[in-house]
């Protein structure tokens, strides 16, 4: 390579990042996210897992503490944590195209996968191949998810008192069943209390090329160009909440009030602002109402898309779209009910995401300009902690639900133990688990590339009547 082939320093593309033009090429990050969306199996922890590969690992476009500063943020929002922060990235290297752009395609292919799978369980139901081919991802996502615990443990807990603010938030979760929010703003008071008595343990335990790698295009200490203003502020506030009604007062017009369509755009609407803690905190009440109340599918069908929602890209909330779907094919008033599953879906998925836009653009530029509040830096590193507990105890709940088929929640006293009922052990889900953890941690393989093998792995366990497919 010749000086001229050289690309700029990183310190010079950041500063043209911060003076308003892009990091990088949005032509270039458009290509990096749209290979980042087809590899976001595992729900919100292998999501981050794979974003923090690509771009604070392998492109190194973004540095470790920005990201953790970043997802800091997304913790504290309702919706799903992994999208928004792949908006927030995708923000801070090109503005709010970039932001778009990243969180567009953060949910297309679970979007088109999952409306491809509704119409086949419509119209065929399980069949051996489809049920085949999940056997072999859902335990593959285990490997993936295990992956992630450790990389974002090993970079984010860098001080034993953040690993005890980790552990307390698992514990938290997983044995005494309190509430996210809860342990979200336990998590900031213990990080406050640290930044105020011991600061020295929020020092991180070295800089950016402590990894041996190159430094990251956006440095920690550099401030987006975009600035935070009331101007700013009411402009995307008016445009969001216009993009998120304008459908929903479109559909009730043209079907009424009462119709399908419109209940599920209100009533999804309302839950993309309650869902805190991710989808798993959410969905116990989106099956309740969409079940008992609504009636738009049943308990088993339930399960069977929070199942399909587990093996395809994207976000774990997209079952709603699921839900959606079945509700509107049921019940099409006078449309076709293929259309009006469509319709459906497509508007639920709306109303689900558009927030998470809205409120990414909105906080980013002053959560930015709190990077340097030493008060608010101590908060957001606490949460930061916080969220590996957060991962794993989702790894926790997704190993045991994709190796057993049954798990009893065991209660003693104030502790609430779910624990799997050995006998009923999936021996070919354990095996490709094994497949699957060996291949990512020690050959390491790619994500894509290991799914793909233990799909076929699954694919052929279920051709077979192998047992615990």
């Amino acid at each position: 390579m010749t000086a001229t082939d050289q690309p700029p320093s990183p310190r010079a593309q950041t500063d043209r990042g911060t003076a308003g033009g892009d990091v990088i090429p949005l032509r270039q990050a458009t290509r990096a996210w749209f290979t980042i969306s087809w590899q976001t199996f595992g729900g919100p922890a292998g999501q981050i897992a794979v974003m923090q590969r690509a771009l604070v690992e392998d492109k190194r476009w973004i540095g470790q503490q920005r990201f953790n500063h970043a997802l800091s943020y997304c913790m504290l929002l309702p919706g799903p944590e992994a999208q928004q922060l792949a908006i927030y990235t995708g923000w801070l290297l090109n503005g709010t195209p970039g932001g778009l752009i990243a969180g567009t395609l953060f949910v297309l292919p679970g979007v088109l996968a999952l409306l491809a799978l509704s119409a086949l369980y419509i119209a065929f139901g399980s069949t051996t191949a489809v049920t085949g081919v999940f056997a072999g991802l859902a335990p593959a996502v285990v490997g993936i998810v295990a992956q992630a615990v450790t990389r974002v443990a090993k970079r984010s807990l860098t001080q034993p008192l953040l690993i005890a603010v980790a552990a307390a938030s698992f514990a938290a979760l997983a044995l005494f069943s309190v509430p996210f929010p809860v342990v979200i703003a336990a998590a900031a008071v213990a990080g406050w209390l640290i930044g105020r008595y011991k600061p020295e343990a929020l020092k991180p335990a070295g800089g950016h090329g402590a990894d041996g790698g190159a430094p990251p295009l956006i440095p920690d200490d550099a401030l987006h160009h975009e600035q935070p203003s009331r101007r700013r502020t009411w402009r995307i506030l008016a445009i969001g909440m216009l993009l998120w009604a304008v459908p929903v007062v479109a559909v009730a017009r043209l079907t009424g009030t009462g119709s399908v369509f419109t209940t599920q755009a209100v009533f999804f609407s309302g839950a993309a602002l309650v869902t805190f803690g991710g989808a798993y905190a959410v969905l116990a009440y989106v099956a309740q109402q969409a079940v008992q109340t609504y009636g738009w599918l049943t308990p088993k069908e339930m399960v069977s898309g929070l199942a399909l929602a587990e093996t395809t890209p994207g976000p774990l909330i997209m079952v709603v779209q699921f839900v959606a779907f079945l509700g509107a094919y049921r019940d099409p008033s006078t449309l076709n009910p293929w259309a009006a599953a469509l319709l459906g879906a497509l508007l639920t998925t709306w109303v689900t995401f558009v927030p998470c836009f809205l409120f990414i653009f909105l906080g980013a530029p002053y959560i930015e300009r709190l990077r340097g509040n030493r008060r608010i830096s101590a908060i957001l590193t606490g949460i930061t902690a916080a969220v590996v507990g957060v991962i794993a105890n989702l790894a926790l709940y997704f190993a045991e639900h994709a190796l057993f088929t049954t798990i009893d929640n065991k209660t003693l006293g104030p502790v609430t133990l779910a624990l799997p009922d050995l006998a009923t052990l999936r021996p070919a889900a354990l095996a490709i688990t094994v497949i699957a953890t060996l291949l990512i941690f020690k050959l390491r393989w790619s994500v894509l590339r290991t799914l793909g093998i233990c799909a076929a792995f699954g694919l052929g366990a279920a051709l077979a009547g192998l047992p615990g497919v």
